[in-house]
């Protein structure tokens, strides 16, 4: 009976996930903002301390943003009682294409922005140029993520395990 339950609160969810409202693409997308953001600062922030150039600095700041995406969805996966390598799966499955389409815009902006990629992080250019990057990828990746819940897909995924 138990189990009954449970996958009738799976199926509910699911069902509701593939609605794709705006309101849970926009907070699958504040997620992803939210690693993308932690990533490109960590990795811009150590780039510049160790003296690297821009394109190690860009690499760095790109792969550490899809780390800290994943690892935020996987907090999420594993604390609902999913073993690892199922979490990791799912992780991969739900944020890929949003990391990237976030990754994408957001570093595209900063490359064709003149003089961000050799501002400092002392400079006002810096972090206005980041600001500025995030919000336009944020938009542009609002309505994938939205495409992609109404398909079962990226966030739908991982909906089944919030509590």
């Amino acid at each position: 009976m138990e189990h009954e339950a449970h996958a009738a609160h799976v199926h509910h969810h699911g069902a509701e996930a593939a609605a794709g409202t705006w309101a849970t693409a926009v907070q699958a997308t504040l997620h992803c903002l939210t690693g993308c953001a932690i990533g490109e600062v960590l990795g811009m922030i150590i780039g510049t301390a160790f003296g690297w150039g821009n394109v190690p600095t860009l690499i760095l700041a790109i792969v550490l943003a899809f780390f800290f995406g994943y690892t935020l969805t996987l907090r999420g996966i594993l604390k609902a009682g999913v073993d690892l390598r199922a979490a990791v799966r799912v992780a991969l499955a739900a944020d890929t294409l949003s990391i990237a389409v976030m990754e994408l815009v957001d570093n595209g902006v900063i490359v064709l922005w003149p003089g961000a990629m050799d501002a400092g992080l002392g400079d006002a250019l810096f972090w206005g140029t980041l600001a500025i990057s995030l919000a336009i990828a944020f938009v542009v990746t609002t309505p994938v993520n939205k495409w992609m819940i109404g398909r079962g897909k990226g966030h739908a995924v991982v909906h089944q395990y919030h509590h």
